[in-house]
């Protein structure tokens, strides 16, 4: 009996290491992460795969354990600063959740200098008392080289950026142009003006517009609405299933956004070339082409694969001044399109009136984008303003997911669905909690819906504090992720949603693609051999089986076990969904060091700036002027003690009850910039 209250005690799970030096183990169970004291990191580094045993619990509840095995280790390298002290050489990690830096014997070093950025591999793991030992692997170069952050980034979250031998070979086989016989059974658009629209910067183009005002109906009952053409790149005609070119992209799953640099998920004569809709050149491509009505629904819809001639590439900015001005200087350039834009905006904003039917929640967030010279330098942080021809866009390609979804879902057959659950019971109680605590006096049921969100974001969209409800209310829902088992999107109020827009950059567009040419030519699709997802991608998998079993069909029934079919599904679910995340990952990372070397310029200088976060330790304050954020340590904020409230998100003095909460503007001065962190 004993054994087993003991085996009862041990869980698995992975080790997250945390800057301060202790850490967690994210057990695999999905139960609260049990926390790791100092001492019990030394033997251990970020990543590992350890059994852990859990020893007591502190005085909140939560548990805390020792390691008593070392499952298994990372092979995930270490990224950092060679340095030679007291003629000893050591690698500091940049990042800090490993804790330890690692030894380097003179004869692994290699080429490497001090002070250089260099790849370590471990070649001896941590002991008790031992440090770590590697060897270099890869020098990057000098720490203040341009692009060295986006070098770092794409190691320290393994993105795939070196295309393999096989698929360059394949790549380079492929056409420069569409051949005749590609055109075979495919219908002829190129007398339509389709145009693409997009950013100032854009290389590929997955995407192109048409619209046209028609009758929507039959006889009497007809009434008016559009045609609104969306056609998107046919890259599933050039990356044949199981390819190398297709293990390649799904490996990668999607392409990667930095500043000045794309990782892209195909190699760029598909990317930029054959699969980008550039303008006055035959390109393949699949169309959703709907009939829309006057009050934004679509009443019908079809697919089929076409060939088209892009009669313009236009840029948001160009198309918004067009709108705004149809006879103004940009306008008299693009004179034999100024209707089909029109005809467009009309269309937008017929379906925008549904979408506020339909509750959908349309947070209005600043994104901010990172200006660099030739050089890689950082000349200004700007925001990102959204006009007409970017919601334009949006609502058009929503239009076209939204079909994509019903079609595969009315023909029965697998695919990837775009998932966005609302909030679970546990968070919908904390956000009430917090709207009261702020005093915002409306209701919030025990299933909200989108609506109820919408509602709010509304009624406080003048508050000083805005930005920061609206930032809960986002925290308060679930991640998107991609599943073959649909259960709506919260967020847009769709019932049913996929990606079928964007097959350059995103790998479920393509599969969703191929799915909708099998079910055209009444044949199966089958999956290639992707691999099973790894640990990255476990978590996701628990929620999946927590949602399975809550959707069972009565109380106590066991949810069916999936096909085989449908488990290859949801492996490829999983590892789109994981990948999307590592991307984001890498991109903020990047963001963040920029953002870091950027204010080292300003160090002394004061800005007023809104409180954007509160923790225990201090606050996360946002700067007006730079749209970057940056912590006030709690021993900054004068000589006495704080309370953190984490229920209202403040501190607040127990002396003189000054309160420090999200919204609260304050004037600070920038002390000092470490980039050599992990955010």
């Amino acid at each position: 009996m004993k054994q087993t209250s003991l085996a009862l005690e041990e869980v698995e799970g992975l080790v997250q290491g945390h800057r301060d030096g202790h850490g967690f183990v994210v057990r695999d169970d999905g139960e609260a992460d049990i926390y790791l004291p100092p001492n019990e990191m030394r033997a251990v580094l970020h990543k590992d795969r350890v059994r852990a045993r859990i020893v007591r619990s502190d005085r909140k509840g939560r548990p805390e354990g020792r390691v008593v095995e070392i499952v298994e280790r990372s092979d995930q390298v270490i990224i950092g600063r060679l340095l030679h002290e007291s003629g000893i050489w050591l690698v500091a990690p940049e990042d800090k959740r490993y804790g330890q830096d690692v030894m380097i014997p003179k004869a692994a070093i290699g080429a490497a200098a001090a002070g250089q950025v260099v790849v370590v591999e471990l070649t001896e793991p941590p002991a008790l008392y031992g440090q770590p030992v590697g060897r270099v692997k890869e020098v990057l170069g000098e720490i203040d080289d341009p692009g060295m952050e986006i070098e770092i980034a794409v190691r320290k979250y393994s993105v795939p950026h070196v295309f393999s031998e096989a698929c360059m070979t394949q790549a380079r086989a492929l056409p420069d142009k569409v051949r005749p016989q590609d055109k075979a059974r495919r219908v002829d658009l190129t007398d339509v003006p389709l145009v693409t629209i997009d950013g100032e910067d854009a290389r590929d183009f997955d995407d192109a517009v048409y619209c046209e005002p028609t009758r929507v109906g039959r006889g009497r009952t007809a009434v008016a609405g559009w045609r609104l053409l969306v056609a998107i790149a046919d890259v599933s005609h050039y990356v044949e299933n199981g390819s190398a070119i297709d293990i390649d992209a799904y490996d990668r799953a999607t392409s990667v956004y930095f500043p000045r640099r794309v990782i892209p998920m195909l190699p760029e004569k598909l990317s930029n070339g054959l699969c980008s809709l550039n303008p006055e050149v035959e390109r393949l491509c699949m169309v959703c082409d709907m009939l829309v009505t006057a009050d934004g629904e679509v009443s019908a819809y079809q697919f089929y694969p076409a060939v088209m001639w892009s009669h313009a590439r236009f840029t948001y900015t160009e198309v918004a001044a067009i709108l705004a001005n149809t006879r103004g200087p940009e306008a008299i350039r693009r004179k034999d399109r100024i209707s089909d834009l029109i005809h467009l905006h009309d269309v937008y904003q017929a379906l925008h009136k549904a979408r506020e039917r339909r509750g959908a929640v349309d947070f209005e967030t600043v994104e901010t984008q990172i200006v660099c010279d030739e050089a890689g330098h950082i000349e200004k942080i700007i925001p990102r303003t959204r006009n007409d021809a970017h919601r334009l866009i949006e609502e058009a390609m929503l239009a076209a997911n939204v079909c994509s979804a019903d079609f595969i879902g009315h023909s029965k057959y697998a695919g990837l669905y775009r998932v966005h659950e609302g909030p679970t019971p546990e968070k919908t109680e904390l956000l009430r909690n917090y709207l009261k605590s702020v005093g915002v006096g409306m209701a919030l049921s025990d299933d909200p819906s989108p609506s109820e969100f919408q509602a709010i974001a509304q009624a406080t969209k003048d508050r000083p504090d805005a930005a920061q409800i609206h930032a809960m209310l986002l925290r308060s829902m679930q991640q998107a992720i991609y599943t073959p088992e649909n259960s709506g999107h919260f967020g847009l109020a769709f019932e049913a949603y996929t990606h079928f827009t964007s097959p350059i950059r995103r790998y479920p567009d393509l599969l969703v693609h191929r799915v909708i040419k099998s079910i055209l030519a009444k044949t199966k699709y089958q999956l290639p051999n992707l691999p099973i997802p790894g640990e990255a991608h476990a978590k996701l998998s628990r929620r999946l089986e927590k949602n399975r079993a809550t959707r069972a069909v009565q109380p106590g029934q066991k949810p069916r076990k999936p096909s085989v079919e449908m488990q290859a599904w949801q492996a490829a679910g999983l590892h789109c969904s994981a990948n999307e995340r590592r991307a984001d990952e890498a991109s903020r990372d990047v963001e963040a060091w920029l953002k870091c070397k950027y204010m080292r310029e300003h160090l002394g200088e004061e800005y007023s700036g809104v409180v954007s976060a509160v923790t225990s330790f201090g606050l996360f304050v946002t700067l007006d002027a730079m749209y970057v954020e940056g912590l006030v340590h709690i021993t900054e904020l004068g000589g006495e003690y704080y309370r953190f409230d984490e229920l209202r998100q403040e501190l607040r003095g127990e002396r003189t009850g000054l309160r420090y909460a999200l919204g609260t503007r304050l004037r600070v001065q920038v002390s000092r910039v470490d980039a050599w962190i992990s955010v």
